[in-house]
């Protein structure tokens, strides 16, 4: 399978504060990668490296069909016209505005206005809750509806790359199982490639093909997703379960 991206000595900072050091992975086409570790392992961070929300060195390539580019010394706003798509921890949605306005936002960059509208529809396919609240200010949602929006918000897009940073955060069991259920639906239908970031080491790992595991900063083992997930000694040394 052919890489979608590929980090190479990833380093990022915040001022003068070193959080990433040096670190190698790669997400391939039309795959879940997850990033595992425990709480200031730097998971977040190399998510805001992805999008440039954050100082970084090295070299970090995206490969969305038209060759090769550069990500590093590219503005937040070019990355995202390039395909990737952000779902921060804590959602970020327009709590001041409608479910559907949210998702039109997500849309924002796109030339194919055309094609927005039955992009939305889809999304409320996926999440039938966002339908029967689609006029509902975004704020008035529960926790796992947020979450909805966000992932839709960011489908709206149509994006090469989704990047989702702890998703289950927050959430009750039931509605967690659907979403993770829902997000393998998205990657297996539409084939949208997915870097996971998350706590629940269980749960990423049942989803994901491929994971990293970082610690302070650096990797300290990649491999399959199934293959880790089934390393007793793995589980017990790092993922704690």
């Amino acid at each position: 399978m052919a890489k979608l991206f590929e980090a190479k000595k990833l380093s990022a900072f915040y001022g003068a504060t070193q959080v990433l050091f040096d670190i190698d992975f790669a997400i391939e086409a039309g795959k879940i990668t997850t990033i595992l570790g425990a709480n200031g392992a730097g998971k977040t961070t190399t998510l805001r490296a992805l999008c440039q929300i954050v100082r970084t060195t090295g070299s970090m390539t995206l490969n969305a069909g038209e060759g090769e580019v550069q990500l590093v010394g590219k503005a937040t706003d070019a990355i995202v016209r390039m395909g990737v798509a952000h779902v921060p921890d804590g959602r970020g949605t327009f709590t001041a505005l409608s479910v559907e306005d949210n998702l039109k936002l997500g849309a924002y960059v796109r030339g194919d206005k055309d094609a927005v509208a039955k992009d939305m529809e889809h999304c409320f396919k996926l999440f039938p809750r966002l339908r029967e609240r689609r006029n509902q200010q975004a704020g008035t949602l529960s926790g796992g509806e947020q979450q909805m929006l966000a992932i839709s918000r960011a489908l709206m897009l149509k994006p090469k790359l989704l990047l989702l940073d702890e998703p289950s955060f927050g959430l009750a069991p039931l509605i967690v199982a659907e979403i993770f259920r829902i997000m393998r639906q998205i990657n297996t239908e539409d084939g949208v490639s997915m870097l996971l970031v998350e706590q629940n080491a269980s749960l990423a790992l049942n989803l994901a093909h491929h994971a990293y595991l970082l610690e302070t900063g650096t990797v300290a083992l990649s491999g399959p997703a199934e293959q880790i997930k089934n390393d007793e000694s793995v589980r017990r040394a790092y993922l704690g379960y």
